[in-house]
């Protein structure tokens, strides 16, 4: 079994991450900034970890020791039109984000490769493949993960070392809750945010998304695979909206968007 180092298990995915590879018989680590919220999660170890401070980084992967499997996971969502969200709140979501997987990975890299094996597992987002509007500053967020996840598939590919992109849908939990939004609900914003929230709806078919679990489950089984492919859409709404992207140029893939969300405009 493997020693799995989670970032953000405090609640939503990273959390459900740590119940299910620890039931799976993983040695599970389970971080977060602030280590009270661990409490009652029955795992081989918890660790204060803030991805966004060096030290924080480096003491936390000190204390884990002998990571064979990394799952960044923490990251956060600032929303709006691009021309009403504060700049230092996109710098400070890209410390997390971006910044903050990149920092995990140079943590934890050199050790992988030095065995040899591996794996490292990045969450991303379906906001990482398809950018929507009032969202493009955690899509690009996203979008870099991606490319960064696809560049390490490469590099680390040479060395033994599995690299897998987790991309998930309309999840059921918390996340949502904590969005920064700005200038969504005034001005010319506001019909445009309505359209776009059942165009989501219209996505799920009308019923509750998956919990986490769903999530879950995806990352255990890429981590217990021997050749995962390198992006795992997870949900329904995420499998349509990759397999429509993947099948067609931008002009086709707007014109389907279009047509299944009943968008007017």
């Amino acid at each position: 079994m493997a020693r799995v180092l989670i970032t953000g298990c405090s609640t939503g995915i990273g959390r459900a991450t740590a119940i299910e590879l620890t039931a799976r018989g993983h040695d599970v680590v389970a971080t977060a900034r602030r280590p009270d919220t661990l409490e009652g999660l029955e795992v081989a170890a918890t660790l204060a970890l803030d991805v966004d401070d060096d030290a924080s980084v480096a003491a936390a992967v000190a204390a884990a020791s002998d990571i064979d499997v990394l799952v960044n996971n923490a990251g956060w969502e600032a929303g709006g039109p691009v021309e009403l969200v504060p700049l230092e709140r996109v710098k400070a979501m890209f410390e997390t984000n971006v910044f903050g997987v990149a920092r995990m990975v140079q943590a934890v890299a050199p050790s992988l490769r030095a065995k040899g094996a591996g794996a490292i597992v990045n969450v991303s987002s379906m906001a990482g493949r398809v950018a929507a509007p009032l969202n493009a500053f955690y899509s690009a967020s996203k979008f870099a993960v991606e490319a960064i996840s696809e560049s390490l598939h490469y590099e680390l590919g040479h060395f033994g070392i599995r690299v897998v992109i987790i991309e998930p849908g309309n999840i059921a939990t918390n996340f949502g809750d904590n969005v920064q939004r700005y200038g969504e609900d005034v001005g010319p914003w506001d019909e445009l945010r309505a359209e776009w929230d059942t165009a989501f709806d219209t996505l799920g078919g009308g019923e509750e998304p998956p919990g986490p679990e769903l999530v879950a489950t995806a990352i255990a089984d890429a981590i217990e695979a021997d050749d995962p492919p390198l992006r795992i859409p997870v949900g329904a709404d995420a499998e349509l909206i990759a397999a429509v992207r993947d099948a067609n140029d931008d002009a086709a893939f707007e014109a389907a968007m279009r047509e299944t969300l009943g968008l007017s405009w």
